[in-house]
């Protein structure tokens, strides 16, 4: 009797509680075009090469060599609109297709396969989502281990690149790699954030900036530190390349237990820049002499335009159009952000919030990291000595280059030559997460 006097009252709680779940997962879910397609040469468009097995457009009746003109009415006019289409597309969503072939017009509607998601054994994953103060909802992905009562957590802060945090079946590489060991030999609750427009979170990577990044993150902190299996305590930011300088400041404002920054840098943007062309003419043969002509004529101009005068590389070179030589970088991005992104950087004090760290700091800095200068570690361990910080360490691994791979010299990385992974680097900073919340292996 009493069961049957509370159905309205249950059913009126489940109807709430199903409602609530819908309402809270609205991102949809990526997918892969299973076909290689390149942007086309001498004009608009992206062509089909080849397919997959399986693949929706072949199944569509499109064939190698047929030219994408149009996908949901967007013209496919250049690398930056081609590459916001082809990391947008989305599973049970009808994409309408537009190509040419042989002169011919071809319409037609392709559903996608939504993508698998990722899986470990003896762990649960979570696919959630965050809404960032700039309104952006973006994916995260939550794995624990199958234990009872609050666990220890690290929260992975990726780079600034636009490249996906999930580690999808078929996917490979050393950065996946050291993904999937952090979180398979952790032993901890690990949380990673997909940026706007990355894998399946809303926005568009390409025009997003530094502040929205940093935005998502501290929107995906304060849900990790809300979930009941989660001790907020515990938790250890690890990042690497751009995450590695956000940590201290991420630390420093939600109280977390300690800091792994992977290949990081302490000076500001312009001054990185301006120490990356430098190896970088040194890798291509330069003199010395030839070397400082070029900085001075070029590089310091070229990075002041964007940097320091808030201007497009565009603007800089209208300017300037001896630089145009020598800018690889787009009208008005760099490394595939826009940028607003490097402006903004420029301007936050990354570098402060070292001095104000008082939680344990372990740094990893690679031998053959051309990327990174090896003397910024040297400053940031200078500035937490002064500043009375005691538990700090640096591991400089030999060969270790910015992308997870050893390679036998910084030049051979540099040119892109085959390297070789090493599980000493994510065995380290497991070690030292774990260290971290005093968890036993």
């Amino acid at each position: 009797m009493k069961i049957e006097a509370k159905k309205p009252e249950l059913l009126l709680i489940l109807f709430l509680l199903i409602g609530g779940l819908l309402s809270a997962q609205n991102l949809g879910r990526r997918a892969l075009w299973q076909a290689k397609i390149t942007l086309s040469e001498g004009g608009p468009g992206a062509t089909i090469q080849s397919f997959q097995k399986n693949s929706p457009l072949e199944r569509e009746g499109f064939l190698p060599g047929d030219r994408l003109i149009r996908v949901n009415g967007i013209s496919i006019l250049d690398e930056e609109i081609w590459s916001d289409i082809f990391y947008g597309l989305r599973g049970d969503t009808p994409i309408q297709i537009e190509a040419v072939r042989n002169g011919s017009l071809i319409k037609k509607e392709v559903r996608f396969d939504p993508l698998e998601m990722e899986s470990h054994k003896n762990l649960e994953t979570f696919y959630e989502e965050v809404t960032s103060t700039y309104g952006i909802t973006q994916r995260t992905i939550i794995t624990k281990p199958q234990k009872k009562g609050k666990q220890p957590a690290i929260v992975l802060i990726g780079g600034l690149s636009c490249s996906s945090i999930e580690t999808y079946p078929g996917r490979k590489g050393n950065w996946v790699q050291t993904i999937t060991d952090l979180v398979e030999k952790s032993g901890m609750v690990v949380m990673r954030i997909e940026k706007p427009g990355v894998g399946d979170s809303d926005g568009d990577c390409g025009q997003s900036d530094f502040l929205m990044d940093l935005a998502g993150y501290r929107a995906a902190i304060r849900s990790l530190k809300s979930k009941p299996y989660v001790d907020p305590n515990k938790i250890v930011v690890y990042g690497s390349s751009m995450g590695s300088a956000l940590a201290p400041l991420l630390a420093n404002e939600f109280s977390l237990a300690g800091v792994i920054s992977d290949g990081t840098f302490f000076k500001t943007w312009y001054e990185h820049m301006l120490e990356i062309e430098r190896r970088i003419l040194q890798f291509q043969g330069n003199t010395e002499a030839e070397i400082v002509e070029k900085m001075n004529d070029y590089f310091i101009p070229l990075y002041y335009g964007m940097l320091i005068e808030k201007k497009t590389y565009q603007e800089v070179v209208d300017a300037y159009p001896a630089l145009a030589k020598f800018n690889y970088h787009g009208p008005a991005h760099m490394y595939g952000r826009p940028v607003r992104y490097y402006q903004q950087l420029q301007d936050f004090n990354l570098a402060g919030q070292w001095e104000k760290l008082k939680v344990p700091v372990r740094i990893l800095r690679g031998t053959n990291d051309w990327i990174m200068s090896s003397f910024d570690n040297q400053m940031i361990l200078e500035v937490l000595k002064r500043n009375g910080h005691s538990d700090h360490k640096l591991l400089e691994y030999p060969g270790l280059d910015h992308w997870n791979t050893i390679h036998e010299t910084a030049k051979n990385s540099f040119e892109g030559k085959e390297g070789k992974w090493d599980e000493g680097t994510i065995l380290a900073i497991i070690e030292w997460a774990q260290e971290m919340v005093s968890l036993q292996p």
